[in-house]
């Protein structure tokens, strides 16, 4: 497995600060036509970007020769914008002169693109490589290392992580790296069973077990013998079924449909979920000693929003798959990591193929911002609730922040937050609207009331 690209700015050494504590940095993601890897530490203090520093990150005629300063102080990043010709953008928004962030996302000097971390070694000590279908940064690799290493120590494992940020293929993962990776994967949607069929489809059936049974019938469980069984959201398996998976899980055995005697299933099991699993057993929507069993080890895959690096690479990949040769705008490149895709990996290749469709209806080889649907990648909201209704909906402390800092531009703090400007107007709306939300003093500076 061969990396895309790794270069490494900071030489590696010792660690410049007392182990655990974290590093602030930049990651330089895009330049110019191309995706980068490139980590930039902090640790020595300011570091200055333009045309003549950093070499291959940097490429870019349309910088100035020193284009800006990013520092960290008490916690904050610090950006300052050298009087380039071509402005400093940090989350969408132009800096001028100096400005301080509490926690910022994405950086755009000319036509590139770096996103700000709060520790940059794990990046220095990573890469962006691809597995199978996957393409995987830092972050997504320690958690996939963590799916390797309880393949080998284990027979179960637990996968959460929100929809579509890749669980099937983490359990793949898990299969490929056990004992019996040359074994059967069985994977079985556990929201998709039909009410009332979920033992016979798991478990099997004797003939004669119910009406129309004139054979056997193997279940998953049987067909998945020597290898491993992939239970996809089995927070939704029936709790008449719950029972009989926890007897697999603990002896080995399944009784099928109609069966007299409990056959031996030698299996290893992986569950997934969107949702907390250990908050649906103290609820009762889950059995408590099933959740004990199947609930420890849990990895949970870190959603796209939190894999900034990974999202040139996908673009790339996502428009080679077109049929026609496309190159994303730096543009593009930067709103959609300025939105929270809480549809993950597989909404941001759905929507990027529709991007790709309107860029060649328009006569382009560039796929450009403007070919995003203005609500791919926003979060979801129901008109009839109070906000996002999804694990991506930002705080109303973090949605006043972001206010405070674009000085009550709404599409401005809209591009920020990853949110419609509409959603973000009726979020002020609910508070009394924008002059009682976002208030400019007498210097021009805003106010923001959140009670």
């Amino acid at each position: 497995m061969k990396p895309l690209v790794h270069e490494t700015i900071e030489e590696q050494g010792e660690s410049l600060v007392p182990a655990g504590e974290p590093i602030p940095g930049l990651v330089g993601i895009f330049s110019c036509k191309a995706p980068q890897f490139v980590p930039l530490s902090l640790a020595r203090g300011p570091i200055e970007l333009g045309r003549t520093t950093h070499g291959a990150l940097l490429d870019d005629d349309r910088l100035s020769r020193l284009h800006v300063r990013v520092e960290h102080e008490i916690g904050r990043f610090v950006v300052t914008d050298l009087a380039s010709r071509n402005g400093t953008y940090v989350d969408g928004a132009r800096v001028q002169d100096r400005a301080t962030f509490d926690a910022p996302r994405v950086l755009r000097i000319g036509r590139t693109i770096l996103i700000f971390v709060a520790d940059v070694r794990p990046y220095q000590q990573g890469t962006v490589t691809t597995r199978g279908d996957m393409i995987v940064g830092p972050r997504l690799a320690d958690a996939l290392a963590r799916v390797a290493r309880s393949a080998t120590l284990g027979s179960m494992l637990l996968v959460t992580g929100e929809s579509g940020s890749g669980k099937e293929l983490a359990a793949r993962h898990f299969h490929a790296s056990s004992p019996r990776a040359t074994g059967p994967f069985v994977a079985v949607n556990c929201a998709t069973i039909p009410v009332g069929v979920a033992e016979r489809l798991l478990f099997g059936a004797r003939k004669g077990a119910y009406s129309g049974a004139t054979n056997d019938a193997e279940g998953f469980a049987q067909a998945a013998h020597g290898g491993t069984l992939f239970l996809d959201e089995i927070a939704e398996l029936e709790s008449g079924v719950q029972p009989k998976l926890l007897r697999l899980l603990e002896v080995g055995e399944i009784l099928p449909l109609g069966a007299s005697r409990p056959v031996k299933v030698d299996i290893h099991v992986v569950g997934a979920t969107l949702k907390n699993l250990r908050a649906e057993a103290a609820k009762g929507r889950f059995r408590e000693d099933l959740y004990y069993r199947i609930g420890n080890p849990e990895v949970r895959l870190p959603p796209l929003r939190e894999r900034l690096e990974e999202m040139p690479w996908l673009i790339r990949a996502t428009l080679q798959k077109s049929g026609a040769t496309l190159e994303p705008h730096p543009l593009l490149v930067e709103a959609c990591a300025l939105r929270a895709w809480p549809g993950n990996v597989r909404e941001l290749s759905h929507e990027l193929r529709q991007a790709a469709e309107n860029a060649l209806a328009a006569g382009r080889t560039v796929v450009e911002a403007g070919d995003l649907d203005p609500s791919a990648g926003l979060v979801l909201v129901d008109d009839n609730e109070s906000g996002p209704q999804n694990a991506s909906k930002p705080s109303d402390q973090r949605i006043a922040e972001v206010l405070r800092r674009e000085r009550g531009n709404v599409s401005a703090a809209a591009r920020a937050l990853g949110m419609h400007r509409t959603q973000l107007r009726r979020w002020l709306a609910r508070r009394g609207g924008y002059p009682q939300a976002v208030m400019p003093d007498e210097g021009g500076h805003v106010t923001i009331d959140t009670e």
